[in-house]
C-alpha cells in the first residue's frame, strides 16, 4: 500500500501539471478565438467571427491547399519509400546494421537542421547546383527555393528525406513479425514474387501502415520548423503553411484572436485523425 501512495505521489503533480500545460492552454487558446484579440487577450466575446475571418481569408485557403500538396507527398512518398527499403533489408542483407543506421541517422536530427541542410544544398548558387555545374553540366539549375509553384515541392523533398527512415523501421519490424509458417504455406501453394507480396505480405502490414499514418498525418498538419528554416513561407506566400500561417497571426501580425481560431481549426484536424483510429483500436480490445 504504502509503494502504491508513493507512486501515486510522483504521478500526481505530473499529471497536474500536464493538465495546466495541455488542456489548460488548450481551453484558453478556445477561448481566445471567440474574443476580439489582437495585440493583447481581450474578453470581448464576438462568438465565431473569427473563424469566419479564418475561413475567408485567401492567405488561409492558400495554406490549405499548400497543405494538402505538402501533405500528400509527405504521406505518400515515405511510405513508398519506406516499405521498398524494408523489403530490401528483409533480404538479410550483408551490412544491414549499417545500411539501417544511414536510413535512420536523419530522425535522429531536428527538423531546423534538416532544413538549414537543405536550403544550403537547394541554394541556386552553391550546394548541390553548383557540385553538378562543376562536373559539366553548365545549364544546372535547381531554383525551387526561388520558384512559387515549387517551393512546396521543396519542403516534401527535406521532410521526407528525414522521414523515410522511420517509416521504414516500422515496415521492417511488421515483415519481422510475420510467421515464417504462413510464409512457407503460401510459397508450398505457390504464391511467389509480387504474388506472394500482394496476397500474403501486405495485408499483414496492416497495424505497421495504421501506425506510420499515425505519424505521418499529424506531422504534416503540424509542420512549421521546416517551413521556417527552409523557405520562410515564401515566395511570398506560396509554401506558407497553417501552423506558419497561425504563428504570423498571433505573433507577428498582432491579430491574436484569428491566431488562436487557427490553431484551434489545427487541433480539430489532428483530433479528427487521432480520435478514430483510439476508438477503433479500443472496441477491438472489447471485442478480444
Amino acid at each position: 500500500m504504502s509503494e502504491r501512495r508513493t507512486a501515486l505521489a510522483c504521478l500526481v503533480p505530473l499529471l497536474l501539471v500536464g493538465a495546466v500545460f495541455f488542456y489548460g492552454f488548450l481551453l484558453w487558446t478556445g477561448w481566445l478565438s471567440l474574443t476580439r484579440s489582437n495585440l493583447l487577450p481581450s474578453t470581448e466575446f464576438v462568438g465565431l467571427k473569427q473563424y469566419e475571418r479564418l475561413l475567408l481569408d485567401p492567405r488561409w485557403q492558400a495554406a490549405l491547399w499548400n497543405l494538402l500538396r505538402f501533405g500528400a507527398g509527405f504521406v505518400v512518398l515515405p511510405l513508398l519509400l519506406g516499405l521498398a527499403l524494408a523489403l530490401l533489408l528483409d533480404q538479410k542483407l550483408r551490412g544491414e546494421g549499417l545500411l539501417r543506421w544511414v536510413w535512420l541517422h536523419p530522425m535522429a536530427l531536428s527538423m531546423v537542421v534538416t532544413g538549414s541542410a537543405w536550403r544550403w544544398l537547394m541554394d541556386p548558387e552553391q550546394g548541390l547546383a553548383e557540385a553538378v555545374r562543376g562536373w559539366g553540366w553548365t545549364s544546372f539549375r535547381w531554383d525551387w527555393l526561388a520558384q512559387e509553384d515549387m517551393a512546396v515541392y521543396a519542403l516534401v523533398v527535406a521532410a521526407v528525406w528525414q522521414i523515410t527512415g522511420f517509416v521504414m523501421a516500422l515496415f521492417l519490424a511488421g515483415l519481422r513479425g510475420i510467421d515464417e509458417s504462413m510464409l512457407q504455406a503460401a510459397r508450398l501453394d505457390g504464391a511467389s514474387g509480387w504474388r506472394l507480396l500482394r496476397r500474403v505480405i501486405l495485408p499483414q502490414l496492416g497495424p505497421s501502415l495504421a501506425s506510420a499514418l499515425l505519424v505521418l498525418l499529424p506531422a504534416a498538419i503540424k509542420t512549421f520548423d521546416l517551413v521556417v528554416v527552409l523557405t520562410e513561407g515564401g515566395p511570398g506566400q506560396s509554401s506558407e503553411l497553417p501552423a506558419f500561417y497561425m504563428f504570423q497571426m498571433a505573433f507577428e501580425r498582432s491579430r491574436l484572436g484569428l491566431g488562436a481560431a487557427s490553431a484551434m481549426v489545427l487541433v480539430m484536424m489532428v483530433l479528427s485523425i487521432a480520435l478514430p483510429y483510439a476508438v477503433v483500436r479500443s472496441r477491438r480490445k472489447v471485442a478480444a
